[in-house]
């Protein structure tokens, strides 16, 4: 495939397909015990790990554990999901965080100090008169009179036609020097922030590709849950567009993009040494797939056709794991029709790859061990080749939603409140079966004082015969004493424990009855802000173990693969999750007075305007790319302003620019009210001879005014 010849060198880096016999594939002895041995390993050294998923799991479902046995006084079995609603909570916090403005919250930067490019060059053009006329036949622009006159309804895409790409003639235009400009009116460009948004942006398309959504907040649900989310990828797959020919007959488009998806915390098994994936030397996936997903296998590159063919005729061999029996609401007896496919991506020894016949590159041939992807089914090596990615690192992406520092897996909210869900629940057991006890009468019957053999049942209207002549009350009704009050309490504190150590209240997630501060508007934001607190470290994990790898992921896989030069420079990713925490409307705000604190001409230079009105739109829930101009349209832009400027008539001499009376100069309104003693206030004494003239009748008995 034409694909593949960008992702795989010419030398043969993989495991060439055999041709021998189901049972004789000799170049696989070591390779397959090798795998085994480690994912043996890695799953003994989860199990503990899979104790505390399942409790969160069974917490979450309201589910009692074999461990919890009841008595048979204990007649309620009620189950109280608060951690539902707690999961909940977190995961739409971390949701509304990654899709925040309907975009990841992912930046592509210049470095502090590029190498290789000119960081800003900048020009005003505001020039001397006499400049303007010697450069009116060199600048790229043209001048008034020259017949190049914009048509009504130009944008700049029907400029490009004309002027060509803006970057290319930025170099030509008079004045234009290194560095940032230095004056009010002063125009800045950035060529490597040209090269960061054009990466950004294709970044964020592919995401919206490969159906990164949908992926992510998978990923963030089992963060939440089971304190671990996983992602693997960008992998280079082929997608089918539909599409349809001028004769009707279906004619799909196939593009290779990159593809980003979730793994399930169930099916990773990392290196059970490391504590992050920067310490892991390996990881393996565990696949369940049928014999359709096993032979789709077959049109991906270096995958061994004759091997994945004598590995289906071996039959299924798919076994489930003790906690798939937990996980399923429907556990079926029979056998699965489903096959267990290992792959495993990691560091193997080079001898081990020259006993397999794979030929090591040159430049990598000095080397004692090397990244290799390595699949196995059913005792069969379906596929062997080195990492194609440069550098070479293993593509998943576990991040922790709370940090443990001595563990591979991270803690969630469900393992936090899991003490305080028990007493939660114990509680309201309590008390539901006092109150069945309390609410119903315990009847005391004295059988010596009835007549022998009646229906002893309770009813209204009930008649009970009582012996001849025997004195005393025959029938007593005990209530019995309802303390379920106290157990509220209890289960109340629970609650609010289930609040700290969750570090969710209850009123971010919609409780209602909210006293004492919480009762108005900024006592609740006040509150609201206090409680992002526990949330901020959640979304740095999120950053630093999750965005950031995999935006750097998704800037590896262009700059390897694309060839595009306008999106390459010295760039790095930044993750923005943060920075969506703070309210839009404190952001704006701040934003704003920044901007005019930065607009004097002192500071200006050293202000970065374009992101500055860039998160302004953003903080409006406005669309930045839509609302702004990019570096292009900016320069386009200026010299519009800069010819309309110069068609604008200028007010004559001597002629003020404002009239205080508000009818002159082309000013509609009230205008200035003269104040006593200036010109125009009718209360000022004037002189015999400039009398003021009256309109209308004359009123009667009345002077001017002394």
């Amino acid at each position: 495939m034409e694909e593949d010849n960008t992702f795989i060198e010419e030398e043969s880096i993989a495991l060439e397909d055999s041709n021998q016999s189901s049972l004789d594939d000799y170049k696989t002895n070591n390779i397959i015990p090798y795998i085994e041995g480690r994912y043996k390993r890695a799953e003994d050294y989860r199990k503990q790990d899979e104790e505390r998923w399942l409790t969160a799991y069974r917490n979450y479902r309201g589910i009692y554990g074999p461990d919890v046995q009841f008595t048979e006084a204990e007649k309620s079995r009620i189950f109280i999901k608060v951690t539902k609603t707690k999961t909940l909570a977190a995961y739409q916090q971390i949701v509304d965080i990654m899709f925040a403005n309907n975009k990841f919250p992912l930046t592509v930067d210049p470095t502090e100090l590029p190498d290789g490019v000119v960081e800003n060059v900048s020009f005003d053009p505001k020039e001397p008169e006499e400049l303007k006329e010697q450069n009116k036949s060199e600048s790229p622009y043209g001048f008034k009179g020259d017949g190049k006159t914009f048509p009504l309804g130009a944008t700049v895409k029907t400029l490009e036609e004309k002027l060509g790409p803006l970057t290319d003639k930025l170099e030509n235009i008079e004045g234009l020097k290194e560095g940032a400009g230095t004056t009010p009116t002063a125009i800045t460009f950035s060529p490597t922030m040209v090269a960061a948004k054009k990466m950004q942006k294709k970044i964020q398309d592919q995401l919206e590709e490969s159906g990164a959504n949908k992926h992510l907040r998978n990923t963030a649900f089992e963060m939440s849950l089971f304190g671990t989310g996983v992602m693997k990828g960008p992998f280079a797959v082929d997608k089918e567009y539909p599409n349809w020919d001028d004769e009707g007959e279906y004619s799909p488009i196939i593009k290779t993009v990159p593809q980003v998806s979730h793994v399930s915390v169930w099916n990773f098994y990392p290196d059970p040494d490391a504590n992050n994936m920067d310490e892991a030397q390996y990881v393996i996936e565990r696949h369940k797939m049928s014999r359709s997903q096993l032979r789709a296998l077959k049109k991906r590159p270096y995958f061994r056709g004759n091997v994945i063919d004598d590995a289906i005729d071996l039959g299924e061999n798919y076994t489930k794991e003790g906690w798939e029996d937990d996980l399923s609401d429907y556990a079926p007896e029979h056998g699965i029709e489903r096959y267990e496919v290992l792959e495993y991506w990691g560091i193997v020894d080079v001898d081990m790859l020259n006993e397999h016949d794979v030929d090591i590159p040159n430049e990598l041939s000095e080397l004692d061990e090397l990244q290799a992807n390595v699949w196995i089914c059913n005792g069969k090596l379906l596929r062997l080749v080195i990492n194609p990615f440069k550098p070479a690192k293993i593509p998943y992406h576990a991040a922790p939603y709370e940090l443990n520092p001595y563990s591979f897996f991270g803690v969630g909210i469900a393992e936090n409140m899991d003490d305080t869900q028990t007493l939660m629940n114990g509680f309201m057991r309590m008390a539901v079966d006092n109150a069945v006890l309390s609410g119903n009468l315990l009847i005391e019957i004295d059988e010596t004082n009835l007549v022998p053999g009646q229906d002893l049942s309770l009813y209204p209207g009930k008649v009970f015969r009582r012996q001849g002549g025997a004195p005393g009350q025959a029938i007593f009704g005990t209530k019995f004493p309802n303390v379920a009050s106290e157990n509220l309490q209890l289960f109340d504190k629970a609650r609010v424990l289930a609040d700290e150590s969750t570090g969710f209240p209850s009123f971010a997630h919609g409780q209602t009855g909210v006293q004492g501060i919480g009762r108005t508007a900024s006592g609740i934001s006040m509150l609201m802000n206090a409680a992002q607190g526990s949330i901020k470290a959640v979304v740095k994990n999120v950053d630093d173990y999750l965005l950031r790898p995999l935006g750097e992921g998704l800037f590896r896989f262009n700059m390897q693969f694309d060839f595009d030069s306008s999106i390459k420079g010295d760039l790095e990713v930044k993750a923005r999750g943060t920075e969506s925490l703070m309210a839009n409307e404190v952001r704006s705000q701040r934003l704003t007075q920044f901007m005019q604190i930065a607009s004097s001409p002192a500071l200006a230079p050293f202000t970065k305007f374009q992101y500055i009105i860039r998160e302004i739109a953003k903080s409006l829930d406005l669309d930045p790319d839509k609302v702004t101009n990019n570096m292009d349209e900016a320069a386009l832009q200026a010299e519009l302003m800069k010819e309309f400027k110069q068609d604008q008539p200028q007010p004559p001499q001597g002629q003020p620019p404002m009239d205080a009376s508000g009818v002159g100069g082309a000013t509609v309104g009230t205008g200035n009210v003269p104040a006593p003693g200036q010109e125009g206030f009718t209360g000022n004494e004037q002189p015999p001879n400039q009398q003021p003239q009256a309109t209308g009748s004359e009123p009667t008995g009345v002077g001017p005014l002394q």
